[in-house]
């Protein structure tokens, strides 16, 4: 394998929040169900949100999200990406986002 191979063809890229609901069947309250368009797909992602997030506040935001790792049911909601974020001074989720508007699908490099 290359310095530039992985295992996996995980990729990071910028995508569009479509749609937010609230999750009430995940474990875990702060939950919600996230469509996001990364240019070529829409893909679902169950996302801790409910901290600092209201579902209707997420709509049009762009995220930066991990693709490519395949499929994990929560609570019977098919997630298909991860959405990225880092803690804040509680150890809630804060969305990774890009800090002007780039173009969908773009990928970490």
């Amino acid at each position: 394998m290359s310095d530039t191979e992985t295992p996996f063809d995980v990729q990071l890229q910028v995508g569009e929040i479509l749609r937010a609901e609230p999750f009430p069947e995940a474990n875990k309250p702060e939950m919600a169900k996230l469509w996001i368009d990364i240019g070529t797909q829409e893909l679902p992602s169950a996302a801790q949100t409910g901290y600092n997030y209201e579902p209707d506040e997420l709509v049009g935001r762009q995220v930066l999200c991990a693709t490519n790792l395949g499929t994990v049911r929560i609570a019977g909601f098919k997630s298909e990406a991860l959405t990225v974020g880092v803690p804040d001074e509680d150890g809630h989720p804060v969305l990774v986002t890009p800090d002007a508007a780039v173009p969908l699908g773009g990928a970490l490099y």
